[in-house]
């Protein structure tokens, strides 16, 4: 009888470690930075993934720079992902010298960090392709008014026949104009904005009565309507499953010159793969002075001058938010998503 009641508690003594070992926090390892360290240089070496660092630099608002980092900083080390503590100020002592090792065990397990988010107000905008039928025109305003806004009285040819109710609501939107490839020159959809919201008052067969909720800018008649979509909504970030290229091809402003916290429209969707939460960053090709060189060299590496997060999807085009940039960015310049190694 001896022998199966040894093998019972050896048994039960193994599932419990077992079981303890597969709720065991991971524990992170800590390295202090040190001059001449890079993200992308991190990356390789403790993920084994240099093109981890664009989604490693979106996700810490402290870090500016995509190529520099504080000598003392600290980082966190796992099997999966890294983290970076808060840049210590100019005038704080650096602390002690580069080592790496096992950061003591917890008091207490906790929660593992929440996903980075990117809030967008639903004013950005987007490419409107061919596909997108709109639910229906505004056809007139109260008293023929040129202008209207909230609380104001408008019609729609929206009726009966095409499925609408009292209290049906709809985003008003206004075409700012087509917008070409800076490349191909290809005509890509209509740049939209969104002017206001309405709600139906009163429906008959073919037209509608309808007043203004909200209003973001001035509505006029020719304004068009889709389905309410809520507009103040967050996107968090979202590992990206392949490898794109592609462009800028225009502004929501239609500016120029584009910097952190402006919206800008790709010539990326859903039909190549590319899903709200994608990581983008913004790169410039670097041409070689021949003067200097021995041999011909055709191509260097790659500057990464911005990273974009992307917002809305379309099939064939997408909006996207500028996150970060150390350079001026313009219409045309190239953007790449690269899948984790």
């Amino acid at each position: 009888m001896k022998k199966p009641v040894c093998l019972a508690l050896l048994f039960f003594c193994l599932t419990g470690t077992l079981a303890l070992a597969q709720t065991t926090k991971e524990e992170p390892t800590i390295y202090t930075v040190v001059p001449g360290d890079t993200m992308w240089g991190l990356s390789k070496r403790f993920l084994n993934d240099p093109y981890y660092w664009p989604n490693l630099w979106a996700a810490n608002p402290t870090v500016g720079n995509p190529h520099f980092i504080y000598p003392g900083q600290r980082i966190k080390v796992y099997s999966d992902r890294i983290e970076i503590e808060e840049a210590p100020r100019p005038n704080q002592p650096q602390v002690s010298p580069p080592i790496t090792a096992k950061a003591p065990a917890p008091a207490a397990a906790e929660e593992p960090p929440a996903p980075r988010e990117f809030k967008i107000t639903g004013a950005e905008g987007f490419l409107m392709e061919r596909q997108i039928v709109p639910a229906g025109v505004i056809v007139s305003t109260h008293q023929n008014r040129a202008i209207v806004g909230t609380d104001d009285i408008v019609y729609a040819d929206i009726g009966r026949i095409n499925g609408a109710n009292v209290g049906d609501r709809f985003t008003v939107y206004q075409k700012m104009g087509p917008v070409s490839h800076p490349v191909t020159h290809e005509i890509l959809g209509e740049r939209v904005l969104p002017l206001g919201e309405l709600q139906l008052s009163e429906v008959d067969p073919k037209v509608s009565k309808a007043i203004i909720t909200k209003s973001f800018q001035e509505i006029s008649a020719g304004a068009f309507l889709l389905p309410y979509q809520e507009r103040r909504v967050n996107v968090p970030l979202r590992a990206a499953d392949r490898d794109l290229v592609g462009y800028i091809v225009e502004s929501q402003t239609g500016n120029q010159a584009l910097s952190v916290g402006d919206a800008v429209y790709l010539d990326l969707g859903t039909a190549h793969g590319l899903k709200a939460g994608n990581l983008l960053y913004i790169v410039r090709d670097v041409k070689p002075d021949q003067r200097y060189t021995l041999a011909k060299i055709e191509q260097l590496p790659v500057e990464v001058i911005g990273a974009l997060v992307v917002v809305r999807t379309g099939s064939n085009t997408s909006t996207a938010l500028i996150v970060k940039c150390v350079d001026t960015v313009y219409r045309g310049d190239r953007v790449e998503l690269k899948k984790a190694r």
